[in-house]
């Protein structure tokens, strides 16, 4: 008879360079897996350092403290095997550098290292550049629990052929890998697809262990599954939280287990947005959150989601209100601060408007303006983040940016102005999709206004001012920058999809004009394929259209 086995899968939240911390993650799990009566332990990919690292990993000082936290780690978990991910450094002379690095994942047994696979496929692409930093291994591992024999895969030695093949071909009954898959729109789909297709090569079941949390501009979703030997999903676990499950292998294949549903689109982008501001202001010890309110949907979006993060005791809305506020503007926002409970401030920024505007006349004067002059616009964003920065060097508290991906893109922005703070919540959000979330927000509980929602969108800059005054409507803008950063498609292709030649010119043309800004822009949460990060590496001196 086919020997069993019960695994324990932990989708654990760890912090980048945190080993203690992460170890004692590691080790509760563990504890709770036995109490449980689980055999194995799986815990996410680099798990012992966090993910990703980045360079960290070229210090040989961070290798020699995860070995020591490794070792620490084995010695605290004893009556449950644990699959854990680290890096590991070994000194090699004949290396330029003296060391030969990788991504690997160690089994721990009865308070020591028993087996160490080294990861084979190293992603370098997206927001991956893995192979600055470690080798690819080129063995498979296959370890012996309880007498059924355990395949190791990390990440995306799944997402290829060749690894897991390797393992069935070392005679695995299970693959089991240890992932950091950061998330984006539709990724879940994404990942069973590749999973079937290694089950497919191989005849193996495979749990599917991934991150959660987030780090800088990632978020990891969680979302760790299983699938039996036929491709059907066996065990789905939440997304965005963390969590612990037990998966039963029986009779050469795994036993369903607990199934989660899905969420909609927006729910999990929305809870996407609060883990990414809960994590970076939480993992960076930020006390709490400034939010400059203009009575538009994009800072009311920003503010829900930054209270459903924090709560509404760690952050504070800022109305700054100029001579082009309308009153609809102000009383929607005093609205929305009632209903949320959040401290707030209002400040007219009109006597300082004009004491720039005398103190600048002697030099404006000499410079003739151009019909499309923006200066006066751009001063009062600028005044606007001037007392933003000042409120949060005084407390402590980061600035949270209101710029939406559409505003980004095109340069809708204004440097040290609304582009001002240290997070961008909805940086990877177009405006469509924000107009999207804000409707879903309302559906969980009305927080923001309907005027909010309903109002064109306006910078309230100047008299009777619309955003569609100078740009395309959002569902055209949107669908255009799509197309050509997420799918890049040339101009004839874009155009041959129905949208106007000279429009879709344009629009790249101002997205190729703004890089400039985006360099100067905080990091913000990504949740496409494609967001203005690690990921978007375009030149800021570039005269590419293409035809």
């Amino acid at each position: 008879m086919t020997a069993s086995l019960s695994i324990a899968v932990a989708q654990i939240n760890c912090t980048v360079g945190d080993l203690e911390g992460n170890c004692a993650r590691i080790a509760a799990a563990a504890h709770r897996a036995q109490a449980l009566g689980a055999q194995l332990l799986v815990t996410p990919e680099l798990s012992l350092c966090g993910y990703p690292a980045e360079d960290l990993l070229l210090r040989p000082d961070f290798y020699r403290a995860c070995d020591l936290a490794l070792n620490t780690l084995a010695g605290a978990v004893r009556g449950v095997d644990v699959l854990v991910g680290h890096p590991l450094q070994i000194e090699d002379a004949s290396s330029a550098s003296g060391y030969r690095r990788f991504n690997a994942a160690s089994l721990l047994r009865d308070g020591k290292v028993v087996a160490t696979y080294l990861k084979r496929r190293l992603p370098n692409y997206e927001v991956f550049d893995e192979e600055r930093y470690f080798e690819s291994g080129t063995q498979a591992c296959v370890v012996d629990v309880a007498g059924v024999r355990v395949g190791i895969n990390i990440c995306a030695d799944v997402w290829e052929s060749g690894a897991a093949e390797a393992a069935q071909a070392a005679g695995a009954q299970l693959l089991v890998a240890l992932n950091a898959s950061p998330y984006h729109v539709n990724k879940q789909a994404t990942r069973y697809s590749v999973l079937r297709d290694r089950i497919e090569d191989t005849a193996l079941p495979v749990i599917y262990c991934n991150l959660v949390g987030g780090q800088d501009e990632l978020v990891f979703d969680g979302a760790s599954c299983a699938l039996d030997k036929r491709g059907r999903l066996a065990l789905q676990m939440p997304v965005f939280e963390e969590a612990l499950e037990l998966v039963q292998f029986a009779n050469d294949d795994i036993v369903p287990a607990s199934l989660v549903p899905p969420r909609g689109a927006e729910a999990e982008i929305y809870a996407a947005l609060v883990m990414g501001v809960r994590d970076y202001l939480g993992k960076n010890r930020f006390p709490g959150a400034i939010i400059g309110l203009s009575g538009g949907i994009d800072s009311a979006l920003t503010l829900a989601i930054a209270v459903d993060a924090l709560g509404a005791d760690h952050v504070r809305a800022v109305m700054m209100p100029s001579p082009y506020t309308a009153q609809m503007s102000l009383d929607d926002s005093c609205e929305m601060v009632r209903r949320l409970g959040v401290q707030y401030d209002e400040i007219a920024i009109e006597p300082a408007m004009q004491t720039f505007a005398n103190l600048l006349a002697p030099v404006l004067d000499t410079i003739p303006a151009s019909a499309a002059d923006t200066t006066a616009e751009n001063l009062q964003a600028r005044i606007r983040g001037m007392m933003l920065m000042a409120i949060s060097n005084r407390s402590g508290a980061i600035v949270l940016t209101t710029g939406n991906k559409s505003e980004m893109a095109t340069g809708y922005a204004t440097l040290y102005g609304d582009m001002a703070g240290g997070f961008a919540v909805i940086k990877d959000v177009y405006k469509t999709l924000v107009y999207r979330l804000s409707e879903y927000r309302n559906t969980v509980s009305e927080v923001i206004p309907l005027n909010i929602i309903t109002r064109p969108p306006s910078a309230e800059l100047k008299p009777d001012q619309k955003d569609q005054d100078t740009l395309p409507p959002y569902e055209v803008l949107d669908a255009i920058l799509q197309a050509w950063m997420e799918e890049d498609l040339s101009v004839g292709e874009i155009v041959a999809r129905g949208y106007d030649e000279a429009t879709v010119r344009r629009v790249i043309g101002m997205l190729r004009r703004n890089e400039y800004k985006r360099r100067q822009a905080p990091p913000g949460v990504r949740i496409t394929q494609r967001g203005f990060g690690k990921d978007w590496r375009y030149p800021i001196t570039n005269r590419f259209v293409g035809q």
